[in-house]
């Protein structure tokens, strides 16, 4: 049975994809779950017509955080935190407290746009990128120095 997937599916296709599968399969499970709509000629037309809003909106939400990006020129945030002699802190710092403290200078992001490979832990700069849109990715420079100075 011939079937417009509605959504990525792992080892099947992509959205938009006319895939042949096991009428069972179909009935019982893709169509029933919204994964997948039958291939008839008005459902393609109805695929192909969500597929040009979806690049429509894909394209604006791209301008939009190239529009933010540029608001990131030479942003840098300042992280106190309590720290040993030798620079090691006592905790470490997250990709929550970056958000935390890019806000306090202006510029909101979410946590889960801070792209850290592994949380830091010593006092010093740090370029941290974060990531607006798929294709949009700003650095940002993190100073964390010891509380009090």
């Amino acid at each position: 049975m011939d079937v417009i997937l509605t959504q990525k599916i792992d080892h099947l296709g992509e959205a938009g994809q006319t895939v042949s599968v096991a009428r069972g399969y179909a009935r019982n499970y893709l169509i029933p779950k919204g994964l997948a709509v039958v291939a008839s000629e008005g459902n393609r037309r109805m695929m192909a017509e969500r597929a040009r809003w979806a690049e429509r909106r894909a394209a604006k939400l791209r301008q939009a955080a190239e529009e933010q990006a540029a608001g990131f020129k030479d942003v840098s945030c300042t992280i106190q935190v309590q720290a040993s002699e030798d620079d090691k802190l006592y905790g470490a710092v997250h990709e929550k407290d970056i958000a935390e403290a890019l806000a306090k200078v202006g510029h909101a992001v979410d946590a889960k746009q801070i792209r850290l490979e592994e949380p830091i832990k010593q006092l010093g700069v740090y370029t941290v990128p974060v990531v607006l849109h798929e294709d949009v990715v700003v650095e940002v420079k993190v100073w964390v120095v010891r509380a009090g100075e």
